[in-house]
């Protein structure tokens, strides 16, 4: 699964740094938006001419970088 992270991409020079689908403008955070608007994988990969790989890099990217997050509960005093 790891090697799906060689398909993405960050270069301050393209699309602000954002992290993007290697060889394309296609941002990880557009290709999650259109799966949360209910476009299915095929379909995305199919209308921005990618690959079903790409876009599940693009889920296993988000995983990541989510699930190095640190949560911090505020408590109420």
């Amino acid at each position: 699964m790891e090697e799906l992270l060689d398909r993405i991409t960050i270069n301050p020079r393209v699309m602000a740094g954002k992290p993007v689908i290697r060889g394309t403008r296609i941002t990880v955070d557009i290709i999650l938006e259109i799966l949360a608007m209910g476009m299915m994988p095929e379909e995305i990969a199919e209308d921005y001419k990618i690959s079903i790989e790409d876009v599940r890099a693009a889920l296993l990217y988000a995983a990541k970088v989510l699930g190095r997050e640190e949560i911090i509960v505020a408590s109420k005093t």
